[in-house]
C-alpha cells in the first residue's frame, strides 16, 4: 500500500464525519486549511507528514521529522496493523494520567497485547530460536555515603534484563526510594553495551495476561523507580534498547557515550514498550517523538538522542561520575 492511498484530507476528522477505517492514515499539512479544534482522531496512527509548525500538527499521533520516513513507518505498521493502533491509542491518554495511572494503562495495553495473535505470531516464530542454559542476570548495587551505584552486571548477555534482574532492580530502587539520606543513584551497564533490553527467552512464559499484569503490578521496577527518579543520574554505551531505554528514561540526567544508540523495537513483536517506557519516554522527549520511535522501530544515534533532549550530554570517556569528562 503506498503513502497516498493512505493520506487522507484533514476534514475526514471533523466530529460527526466517517472515521477513516484504514490501518494508518497520513495527513499532509503542507495542504491542510481549516481544521478541527478537537479532532476525531480514528483508533490508528494519524501522521503528519510536511509543515511539522501547523497549528492541527500537535493533534496528531507523530509528524514526519528526520531521520524517520513515511514509508519506514508503512511498512512497520503494517506488519502490526493490532499493535500500531493499541499503541496510540494509550499515548493519547497518558498525558492527562499521573505516573501511577499511567503505568497501570501501560500495563493494561500491554496485557491485551499479550494476548493478541500478532503477538501470538511472533512468539511461535521464535520458537527453538534462543540460546537455553543462560546464567540469570545479575546486578552490583553499592553504596558511597550518599550516592548508590547500580550497575547492570551480565555483560555476556548485553546486560539483558531477566527476571532475576527485574526483581534486583525493583528491590534496588524500592530501597533507594525510603533512603531520604540517598541523594544520587548512578546506573550503569558493565562491558560494552548499557542493555539489549528484555531478555527474549521469556516472552510468553506467562501465558495468562491478567496474572502478567498482577505481576507487573507488584515487580515492575518503574513502579519504585518513579517515586525516586528525580535521584537517578544514568550513562549510557553502546546499545540502549527496549526495557534499558525505558528504564534510563526515568532518569533527571542521562549522558551518552559517542557510540551509544537508542531504539524501541516492541512494535515488531506485536507488543508495546511495557516495563514503564511509554510513561518514562512521553513525560521526556513527548507523546508524538515517542510515537516515532515505536512505530518505527529505528534506531537513533546519541547525537540524535541530544537533540531531541533524550540525553542531556554526550561523554568522551567518564569517570565514574562524570567529573572531569569532556562532553561535546
Amino acid at each position: 500500500m503506498d503513502i497516498a492511498a493512505l493520506t487522507i484530507d484533514a476534514q475526514r476528522l471533523w466530529p460527526g464525519e466517517a472515521l477513516w477505517d484504514g490501518p494508518l492514515a497520513f495527513v499532509d499539512l503542507d495542504k491542510t486549511g481549516e481544521t478541527p479544534e478537537h479532532p476525531a482522531l480514528p483508533p490508528c496512527p494519524v501522521i503528519g507528514i510536511g509543515d511539522s509548525s501547523h497549528p492541527f500538527a500537535a493533534s496528531l499521533d507523530a509528524v514526519i521529522e528526520p531521520p524517520f520516513t513515511a514509508a519506514g513507518l508503512v511498512s512497520q505498521v503494517l506488519a502490526m496493523p493490532s499493535a500500531a493502533a493499541v499503541i496510540v491509542q494509550l499515548l493519547r491518554l497518558l498525558p492527562e494520567l499521573s505516573l501511577e495511572h499511567g503505568l497501570t494503562a501501560e500495563s493494561f495495553a500491554y496485557g491485551l497485547l499479550q494476548g493478541s495473535a500478532e503477538h501470538r505470531t511472533w512468539i511461535a516464530e521464535r520458537r527453538g530460536g534462543d540460546a537455553g542454559g543462560r546464567s540469570p542476570g545479575s546486578l552490583a548495587v553499592e553504596r558511597d555515603g550518599d550516592r548508590l551505584i547500580v550497575t547492570l552486571d551480565h555483560p555476556a548477555s548485553s546486560n539483558s534484563i531477566d527476571r532475576a534482574m527485574r526483581d534486583a532492580l525493583c528491590d534496588a530502587f524500592t530501597l533507594a526510594a525510603l533512603d531520604p539520606d540517598l541523594r544520587t543513584i548512578s546506573l550503569r551497564g558493565a562491558g560494552r553495551t548499557f542493555s539489549l533490553g528484555a531478555e527474549l527467552g521469556e516472552f510468553g512464559t506467562t501465558k495468562d495476561p491478567a496474572t502478567a499484569h498482577a505481576i507487573r503490578a507488584r515487580t515492575l521496577p518503574a513502579r519504585a523507580l518513579a517515586r525516586c527518579a528525580d535521584k537517578l543520574e544514568v550513562h549510557v554505551q553502546g546499545g540502549c534498547v527496549g526495557a534499558g531505554l525505558e528504564i534510563a528514561a526515568w532518569a533527571r540526567r542521562i549522558t551518552a557515550a559517542p557510540d551509544a544508540w537508542f531504539q524501541l523495537p516492541e512494535l515488531a513483536m506485536g507488543i508495546l514498550p511495557g516495563a514503564g517506557g511509554c510513561v518514562s519516554l512521553t513525560r521526556r522527549i513527548g507523546r508524538q517523538r515517542t510515537a516515532l520511535l515505536i512505530l518505527s522501530g529505528k534506531r537513533i544515534s546519541a547525537r540524535q538522542a541530544l537533540a531531541w533532549g533524550l540525553v542531556e550530554a554526550i561523554i568522551v570517556q567518564p569517570s565514574g561520575d562524570d567529573s572531569g569528562a569532556d562532553e561535546i
